[in-house]
């Protein structure tokens, strides 16, 4: 059994260079919706592999492996390219989140290979959003800040990704340079049902506040939820309720010419309707 996984990781590891130079990765993006307006913020870029005989590849199982081995540099230079070119498809100033991995910040080049990848496309490095675990302010502090310090100077956010659910101390907030802080989907999920799991929402979106940060929920999948998180004064939210991941093109497709895509949550809560359109015209 130990033979057969270490051989079946070591193919993917294989396939998984290969598909660096064969384009079998693609970007994806899901919405990201600001809570008072209704108005589309921008998306989070998430990637996908299109294996030949596997077929779609979950991140699931081979970021983690990306990671492991040392590719997840190589994938997330990749990611980065490849947003910063179809930004040019998306127009301004909606903005693009991309994650960055504690290996990626461990990485010398990676600021040169962010730069580059501006210069070429012509992208404006304010419209990029970089997310951060809370694990990676565990790995080699002083290089993270380092790292965090640069991409700010360029211009670029930095959020927080899963807040709460790891084990970084809140002096951590005061330490990095950070702009957002993004709630847990687990804590999203249970707000309807469990009054502890609303109120750390809440404490959360405070926090933030006096922080003079913003915040997004992630994962909200019923209206209930986005009612919620719209009266504990999220600033940001995405979810399936909302819009699914998905390819450049259909992003382009389903954009209004004003980038307002409110939830039938919004429609009746606006003054006017004459300019919504249903968030559902943009999932899946």
């Amino acid at each position: 059994e130990m033979e057969d996984c270490l051989r079946s990781r070591l193919a993917i590891e294989a396939d998984l260079k290969r598909a660096l130079v064969t384009e079998q990765l693609e970007a994806f993006y899901q919405p990201i919706f600001n809570t008072v307006t209704g108005h589309l913020w921008g998306f989070e870029a998430l990637i996908r592999w299109h294996h030949p005989t596997l077929g779609l590849v979950s991140p699931i199982e081979f970021v983690p492996l990306a990671e492991e081995t040392g590719l997840i540099k190589s994938v997330g230079a990749w990611l980065v390219r490849r947003v910063c070119a179809d930004m040019a498809q998306i127009p301004s100033p909606l903005k693009i989140a991309v994650n960055l991995s504690p290996r990626q910040l461990e990485d010398d080049e990676l600021i040169e290979d962010i730069t580059e990848a501006l210069n070429s496309s012509g992208m404006d490095a304010g419209r990029f959003e970089f997310e951060i675990t809370e694990s990676t302010l565990l790995n080699n502090n002083t290089r993270s800040r380092f790292i965090l310090l640069a991409l700010r100077r360029m211009g670029a956010t930095i959020a927080l990704d899963d807040f709460g659910t790891g084990y970084s101390p809140l002096t951590y907030l005061t330490r990095f340079p950070l702009d957002k802080l993004k709630i847990d989907r687990s804590f999203i999920s249970q707000m309807a049902t469990r009054q502890d799991a609303a109120a750390i929402v809440r404490t959360i979106v405070q926090l933030a506040h006096q922080l003079h940060m913003t915040t997004t929920a992630e994962g909200v999948e019923t209206e209930e939820q986005l009612q919620l998180i719209r009266k504990a004064g999220c600033t940001n939210v995405q979810g399936y309720l909302l819009g699914q991941p998905m390819a450049l093109g259909d992003v382009v497709n389903r954009i209004g010419p004003e980038h307002i895509l409110p939830a039938t949550s919004w429609s009746a809560t606006r003054s006017s309707g004459n300019d919504a359109t249903s968030s559902h015209e943009f999932a899946d």
